[in-house]
C-alpha cells in the first residue's frame, strides 16, 4: 500500500537544502559590506579617475585578504563612472543605494561634483532612517566642504585648500626669488578657491610679492594654452599659483615648454597624477612645486616604500597616493571600532579617530571631519644622486623634498556647525 505522506518524506532533504543554501545566501549577503566607487572612468580625467580606482581596489582587496572586517565581513566595491559630472554622480549614487552601498569613495570628480554628492547622501539620510551611507573624500579639497558646508556624513581624508596653501606660503616665505604671482585656475569652486587662498596665505607670508593677473579658463576643455602663456609673460610673472590637474596642468607645461618660458608652478596636487612629471621633463622648463602627503623617492618613509614596492609588484602600476590606499583601511578600522556596519555608529567611530598610517599618525578632526595628516612640499626636478635619487615615469625627473608639515602645523579653524543624527 502506497503512503499518501511518502512524496513529501521524497521531497523534504531537497527542500532542506534548499532552505540551507538560502540562509547562506543570506548570510553570505549579511557578510558584505557595499562601497561605491564614483569617479571619473571616461573622458579627460579617466586617467586619474582609473588611478584612484587602483588604489582603492588594492587596500580592499588587500583587507579582504586579512579577514575583512568584523571577523569575516568582506568589503565589496561597485564602480560607477561620474564622467566629472553632477547630474551623472546623482544617478550613480541612485544606482549604488540600489546596489545596497552603505559608504561612497570619491575625490576625483572635483570638488563642485563631490559638494553634490555629498547634499545629496545627507537629504537621502534625513528620508531614509536605517538606511545611511557615508560619504570618504579623498581628493576634492574645496574648505567649505569641511566648513560652511559640512555634513555629518562626509568625511575629507586629504588636507584640505588652505592647509596646502599654508604649507606653500611658508615655504615660499623662504623662496625671495618669487616676486611676481599670476594666478590661473580652472573655472570651478576650486580653481575659485585656490586663487584666493593664494592671494590670501602668500600674501600674509610674503607681503613684497606682487600679483601681476588672474584668470580663470573652463575646466577640461582647453586644448592649447598658448594665449593664457602669453598673457602671462606679458604681466612679467615669474611664478604661477595654479590649481590645474590632469591634462589641464600637463597641457599648460607643454605650452610654457613651446614658449621657452620658464616659470615657477605652485600646485596643490599635480605630482600625484600621471603624467605630470612627463610633461615637466619634455618641457624642459619650469620647476613645479606641488604638495602632498608623500612623494616616490622621498627619504626616511620605509612603510610607504614598502607599500609601493608590493602595489607596484601586483598591480603593475606606480603607487603614488597613500591617502587613498589609507581611506578604506580607516573605514574598516572604523567598522571594526564600532562593532557594526550601522552607517550612523561607524560615522561615530570615525570621528577623532587616530590611525597609524604608512605616511605615519593621522586623526579625524571630529568637529569638522577634516583628516590631520602631513604634508610635504616638493618640486619636480631632475635627478642628481644626492636630493632626487628617484626618476618616475620613465624619465629622468623625480621629486626633491623642500619641507615636511604635520597636519597640526598647517590645521585651521573652521567654521563648521555639524548637525549630528
Amino acid at each position: 500500500m502506497r503512503s499518501e505522506h511518502a512524496p513529501v518524506a521524497a521531497l523534504a532533504p531537497i527542500a532542506l537544502a534548499s532552505l540551507l543554501a538560502l540562509a547562506g545566501a543570506a548570510q553570505a549577503q549579511q557578510q558584505t559590506y557595499k562601497i561605491a566607487y564614483i569617479d571619473p572612468l571616461s573622458g579627460p580625467f579617466a586617467n586619474v579617475g582609473e588611478l584612484m580606482l587602483t588604489h582603492t581596489q588594492y587596500a580592499i582587496e588587500e583587507i579582504n585578504a586579512k579577514g575583512g572586517v568584523l571577523g569575516g565581513t568582506r568589503l565589496q566595491l561597485l564602480q560607477f563612472d561620474s564622467k566629472l559630472s553632477a547630474q551623472e554622480s546623482q544617478s550613480a549614487l541612485q544606482a549604488a543605494i540600489d546596489q545596497g552601498a552603505k559608504a561612497i569613495v570619491t575625490g576625483g570628480s572635483g570638488s563642485s561634483v563631490v559638494a553634490a554628492l555629498v547634499q545629496s547622501v545627507t537629504r537621502w539620510n534625513q528620508r531614509n532612517p536605517g538606511k545611511e551611507l557615508i560619504v570618504l573624500n579623498h581628493s576634492s579639497i574645496d574648505p567649505e566642504m569641511t566648513g560652511k558646508n559640512c555634513s555629518f556624513w562626509h568625511f575629507q581624508t586629504e588636507a584640505n585648500t588652505a592647509m596646502k596653501m599654508k604649507a606653500l606660503a611658508n615655504y615660499i616665505k623662504k623662496t625671495p626669488d618669487v616676486k611676481k604671482v599670476y594666478l590661473l585656475n580652472q573655472d570651478y569652486a576650486h580653481g575659485k578657491q585656490w586663487a584666493s587662498y593664494g592671494r590670501q596665505l602668500v600674501g600674509l607670508a610674503r607681503p613684497d610679492v606682487q600679483f601681476v593677473g588672474e584668470t580663470l579658463h573652463p575646466i577640461g576643455r582647453v586644448k592649447d594654452f598658448s594665449p593664457y602663456i602669453a598673457n602671462i609673460k606679458q604681466s612679467g610673472a615669474d611664478s604661477v599659483i595654479t590649481g590645474n590637474w590632469g591634462q589641464d596642468m600637463t597641457l599648460l607645461l607643454k605650452a610654457a615648454g613651446d614658449a621657452g618660458y620658464n616659470l615657477r608652478y605652485f600646485n596643490h596636487s599635480a605630482g600625484s597624477v600621471p603624467g605630470t612629471v612627463l610633461a615637466v621633463s619634455q618641457a624642459k622648463l619650469g620647476q613645479l612645486t606641488w604638495v602632498a602627503e608623500w612623494h616616490p623617492g622621498q627619504a626616511d618613509t620605509p612603510r610607504a616604500d614598502a607599500l609601493a614596492k608590493a602595489y607596484k609588484a601586483k598591480t603593475g602600476k606606480d603607487f603614488l597616493a597613500p591617502r587613498i590606499d589609507f581611506t578604506p583601511r580607516l573605514l574598516a578600522a572604523a567598522i571594526n571600532k564600532a562593532g557594526s556596519t550601522d552607517t550612523v555608529k561607524v560615522a561615530r567611530a570615525l570621528e577623532d579617530m587616530s590611525f597609524d598610517s604608512v605616511v605615519g599618525p593621522i586623526r579625524m578632526r571630529a568637529e569638522d571631519h577634516q583628516l590631520l595628516l602631513p604634508q610635504v612640499v616638493n618640486t619636480i626636478a631632475p635627478v642628481d644622486g644626492k636630493s632626487v635619487k628617484v626618476g618616475w615615469e620613465g624619465t629622468n625627473y623625480g621629486f626633491r623634498t623642500d619641507a615636511v608639515y604635520t597636519g597640526n602645523e598647517l590645521a585651521q579653524g573652521t567654521d563648521c556647525k555639524m548637525v549630528r543624527p
